[in-house]
């Protein structure tokens, strides 16, 4: 979410127990603006928190040039102080994946099970597995160039209502696992915009719950798979975004209970 409009964006996902302290809020707003300065990221995101028995952990995230590719995710204990986390690698998901098992603690050094995990390589495995599984756009929001790069639509107004209504105009923020069936869903094909997966396609099938809140006027996507992912989008507005706040384990069980 984009800490200019936080305190605007919760109220619209506050349904989904998604809050943060006035303190945090200002903090936050603050401290992006050094951020974005001394990394030179285009923009800074307010990702979201990942809970710890002893502290939580806040996540930023930072865009490049390319809005996909060029990400950097730094965490906080105080949404002052940042720190930049190494970049998910397949050995290191391998790893995590072998070795996590138990709750965050909120201790960067921390190492997973004696093994030579330590606790903020699970962190950035983590963050990467959402954003892969669970990261959302409405259509249109971003477009590819020429260049192939990957870039925000200036242009885009917003769903309609009618639109905001169905799961196959939202779509992963991830590079896309099968396009050509994306396309076809998409009816009207638009190579300058879809060139993502869309979210009807997700194995299993009802992994999300789309509901029309705030009288009807926002839309919001939450995730089953990942609970604790929140998206929204106000139809006829570009305004949306995503934050998860949660513990950072995903549902693996949830094939079984749908």
């Amino acid at each position: 979410m984009d800490p200019s409009v936080l305190s605007y964006s919760l109220e619209l996902v506050a349904g989904s127990g998604i809050t943060l302290s006035v303190e945090q809020r200002v903090a936050l707003q603050t401290s992006v603006v050094f951020l974005k300065k001394n990394y030179k990221f285009h923009r800074v995101l307010f990702w979201g928190k990942i809970l710890g028995i002893r502290k939580d952990y806040f996540i930023a995230q930072g865009r490049g040039e390319d809005e996909m590719q060029d990400k950097k995710n730094l965490y906080s204990f105080n949404c002052m102080d940042w720190f930049l986390l190494p970049l998910a690698t397949d050995s290191m998901i391998e790893e995590v994946t072998k070795a996590a098992k138990s709750h965050f603690i909120g201790d960067p050094s921390a190492m997973e099970n004696e093994s030579t995990v330590n606790e903020e390589s699970r962190l950035a495995v983590t963050i990467h597995q959402i954003d892969e599984d669970a990261s959302v756009v409405p259509r249109g929001a971003f477009i590819k160039n020429p260049h192939g790069l990957v870039k925000i639509n200036r242009s885009f107004g917003g769903l309609s209502h009618s639109e905001a209504k169905r799961l196959d105009n939202f779509l992963h923020f991830s590079k896309a696992k099968n396009p050509k069936k994306s396309i076809l869903e998409v009816g009207v094909v638009n190579q300058t915009i879809d060139f993502l997966d869309v979210l009807m396609d997700d194995i299993p099938q009802g992994s999300w719950s789309l509901q029309l809140e705030c009288a009807s006027n926002v839309c919001v996507l939450r995730s089953l798979l990942w609970p604790g992912l929140t998206f929204f989008h106000v139809p006829m507005t570009p305004q949306h975004g995503y934050m998860y706040i949660g513990d950072g384990k995903k549902n693996l069980d949830l094939p079984f209970v749908l």
